[in-house]
């Protein structure tokens, strides 16, 4: 009977570890999609909300490709640059997003960076020329994501303390943010 009691218990949590991700997952994106039905006034409709909301960066995406909304674009952006504490928010947001999506990926270089007494973590080069700070040719910036969030720090290390690694930026960004539990040659099958 004790077996039995232990195996259900087993059993039991193993269908926790398949069922509580997705149903946070699922519980997530639900959440998101009621807040931007929210917003719209469009709440007879679920999803409506998502729609347009893709539909309109697509848009202004569109728009800021062509001659006519480049002036635009460029025109908000000096507007937003004189205004101090808007500008620090808005350049800050704005490379943030670039690093990921823009033309100029700047997480495209993963590396083992050797940290002292064995150890070592892995990270993304992000500024091969120091020079404007003072920092010599033999120093380039590394950013070390954090496990389980989207933060990080930045570090100024030696070159010959990088070694790089043979992997896509994606399945590495992946490992780091999961804490090292998914399994890359996994990710790359799929």
């Amino acid at each position: 009977m004790k077996k039995i009691g232990k195996k259900i218990i087993n059993v039991f949590l193993q269908g926790l570890l398949y069922t509580v991700p997705l149903f946070i997952t699922v519980y997530i994106i639900v959440q998101i999609f009621i807040f931007i039905d929210g917003i719209l006034p469009f709440k007879d409709i679920p999803g409506l909300g998502i729609v347009i909301i893709f539909v309109f960066i697509t848009l202004v995406g569109f728009i800021g490709n062509t001659m006519i909304g480049r002036p635009i674009i460029s025109y908000f952006t000096k507007i937003i640059d004189k205004a101090p504490l808007i500008k620090d928010i808005y350049s800050a947001l704005k490379d943030l997003v670039s690093a990921f999506v823009g033309k100029k990926k700047r997480f495209s270089e993963p590396v083992l960076v050797k940290m002292g007494n064995g150890l070592e973590k892995i990270g993304f080069i992000t500024n091969k020329d120091l020079k404007e700070f003072g920092i010599g040719e033999e120093k380039i910036a590394v950013y070390l994501p954090y496990s389980y969030g989207v933060m990080g720090s930045l570090y100024i290390v030696s070159k010959e303390n990088v070694t790089p690694i043979d992997a896509s930026s994606t399945n590495i960004m992946k490992f780091i943010v999961s804490g090292g539990i998914i399994n890359i040659d996994k990710i790359e099958k799929e």
